[in-house]
């Protein structure tokens, strides 16, 4: 049986990958330090016999007994909310833990696939985004600090496969969304869904002419789990190049929810990137991928996930504390 430590596996993609990896015979070693992570998404699994977890950092030493073929390095802050709030745990993560991963991948010669980011993008100046377009983020920026731990990320996972012969893959993941999001991470579906079902206007910041292009969990995991099994090492973009307006986008989720609420204005945050669209070619020539999920029945999915959370848990705001993180 095929062995794979998947790291961030309580949080909502890392989570998608354990049951995934489990349905397909492995032994699923699952990592999280609970920062963002929840281990409600994760409790189903630990009846299975092929499914251990640890609650650890892997900004520290990492240690796995046992083989392992393959590592999947999911774990980071990856909404606004949250690396704003641990800017410089963000940036370990994206150094340090990656390090520390790559280390691991070395020492039991496993073939590792860290999770990159649309992100290193920036505010692009090309559409759609190829994986060939270098970028335009400001690194002294408030997102720099998730846009940069993501640009070295992928240097030093090139580094390891040129000088230290280390199998490595780098998927570029573009907005994703689907069951256990959390509800108050900032990002704009469980915005949206959430302000809907409180019965409050949905916010949109800037004139809502910026777009974004939204996969469905089951169709990011595939790619995911495509490009792990692949010959190809160098950045693939992983996404749903089904590209839309926030202001349209906010449409839908009204149409959707079938609330009565009216759209309001904020003011744009600093470096929001004005577009977001993959460029799916490599994905479709080398993995055979392309998105199956159309966004209406995704977000009917979603939706009905969002439904069946407590009065409670929707109407919460996030007051973790984060403070033992900073430093």
């Amino acid at each position: 049986m095929k062995r794979i430590l998947i790291t961030g596996a309580a949080g909502f993609l890392g989570s998608h990958l354990c049951d995934r990896f489990l349905a397909e015979r492995y032994f699923v070693i699952g990592m999280d330090n609970l920062i963002t992570g929840d281990l409600k998404n994760i409790e189903h699994l630990f009846k299975e016999k092929n499914f251990e977890f640890y609650h650890h950092d892997i900004t520290k030493f990492v240690h796995v007994p046992g083989n392992l073929d393959y590592i999947l390095h999911f774990a980071s802050p990856a909404s606004p909310i949250d690396y704003l709030k641990i800017p410089i745990q963000t940036l370990k993560v994206g150094s340090l833990g990656t390090h520390n991963l790559l280390g691991l991948a070395r020492v039991k010669k496993a073939r590792i696939l860290i999770a990159s980011t649309s992100e290193i993008y920036g505010d692009p100046l090309i559409h759609p985004q190829t994986e060939e377009y270098y970028g335009n983020v400001n690194t002294i920026g408030p997102r720099g600090v998730y846009d940069e731990a993501k640009r070295f990320q992928e240097s030093i996972t090139m580094a390891y496969h040129t000088f230290h012969g280390v199998e490595t893959r780098i998927v570029r993941i573009f907005n994703t969304y689907g069951p256990r999001m959390r509800l108050n991470d900032g990002r704009v579906i469980p915005a949206f869904i959430g302000q809907a079902l409180r019965g409050e206007d949905l916010t949109v910041f800037g004139d809502g002419s910026q777009t974004r292009s939204f996969c469905y969990v089951s169709d990011q995991v595939e790619g995911i789990y495509r490009l792990l099994l692949s010959d190809y090492h160098l950045p693939v973009n992983i996404g749903n190049p089904d590209e839309i307006t926030i202001s349209n986008f906010a449409e839908e989720i009204i149409k959707l929810t079938g609330t009565k609420q009216k759209v309001i204005y904020k003011d744009l945050p600093v470096n929001d990137p004005m577009q977001r669209q993959p460029d799916i070619t490599k994905a479709k020539e080398i993995l055979g991928w392309t998105a199956k999920v159309k966004r209406e029945e995704g977000m009917k999915l979603t939706y009905e996930y969002f439904k069946s959370l407590s009065p409670e848990e929707l109407a919460k705001e996030e007051h973790k504390d984060f403070s033992k993180y900073i430093y």
